[in-house]
């Protein structure tokens, strides 16, 4: 059984993990974008097809929970939405644009509220009022002094979003989620590869081959993190670390990458985390508030 203190960690590492991402996403260089991204999909999918062979679970639930009128179209937009993710992402490291990127998942968690109340008919509380507010205009200032990279966190926050929603429908574990995700995304990504044969970077420096299948590993593992972790912890805990990410990226960025950040992004920037602030501690509040029974 997984303690409260061995789910806290499992969530603490996986969110350390995706802030350390860029890092690894560097060094797969003189490899593309779309080069990195193939070997992400295919070696996701390898990785993760042998940790479900090696539980020994059933497969009953590709007839029930994949292959049905309902799921399918929802998986398959899955799959789109988290390449699009992972493509922009990986562009967005290995061209410079690594601060953005973290503004990107530091304004998803609103980006998540705004899809809830518009989709799924969700109230909208005081915490992502407020906060929300202050994070828009600390947008508006950062775009007020460059559009250059304003798409990337933009597109960043957009396509995770969505693909939350899409996940909030489905019944897959995590697990389940990635394999079949990666296995849509195989059969673009594989042919991809073979088409690229020598051409590709795959094969010619043993340093290079081994992290680029390693990259299936960093794809599932801090998934595997935070699946274990999600269920049971608070989601007011969640939703403190999952800043952790964004933070680590933002300092990778501007020490690591040394990317410049000008005064305008500096205002505009500490305006979303004075606004991510709020939100969390006042949706925290709201959680931790026993509920008012209605008079009747």
């Amino acid at each position: 059984m997984i303690t409260h203190r061995q789910a806290l960690s499992a969530a603490v590492a996986a969110y350390v993990l995706w802030g350390f991402l860029p890092p690894f996403l560097a060094a797969l260089q003189p490899a593309g974008p779309l080069e990195i991204l193939a070997h992400r999909i295919v070696w996701s999918f390898v990785l993760v097809l042998a940790a479900l062979l090696a539980l020994r679970g059933g497969w009953d639930w590709l007839r029930t929970s994949v292959f049905t009128r309902r799921a399918l179209p929802s998986l398959l937009a899955a799959a789109v939405l988290i390449g699009m993710n992972w493509l922009i992402y990986i562009w967005a490291v290995n061209n410079h644009h690594v601060v953005e990127a973290s503004l990107g998942y530091f304004i998803n968690p609103l980006v998540n509220v705004l899809l809830g109340v518009l989709i799924f008919g969700e109230r909208l509380g005081l915490g992502a009022r407020v906060g929300g507010t202050i994070v828009l205009a600390g947008v508006v200032v950062i775009s007020a002094g460059s559009w250059q990279g304003l798409w990337v966190s933009l597109s960043l926050a957009g396509t995770f979003g969505l693909y939350g929603v899409v996940k909030k429908r489905s019944s897959l574990t995590a697990l389940q989620g990635l394999l079949v995700e990666s296995a849509f995304l195989t059969p673009l990504a594989l042919p991809y590869l073979l088409w690229l044969g020598p051409a590709g970077q795959f094969g010619h420096a043993a340093g290079l081959s081994v992290l680029l299948v390693l990259a299936g590993a960093v794809t599932a593992l801090p998934l595997w993190f935070f699946a274990v972790a999600a269920p049971r912890l608070q989601f007011g805990v969640l939703g403190v670390l999952q800043y952790l990410a964004p933070t680590i990226q933002f300092l990778l960025g501007i020490t690591v990458f040394g990317e410049h950040v000008g005064l305008t992004y500096w205002i505009g920037l500490i305006g979303v985390w004075i606004g991510s602030a709020i939100y969390l501690t006042l949706t925290i509040r709201d959680h931790q508030q026993p509920a008012v029974d209605e008079p009747a």
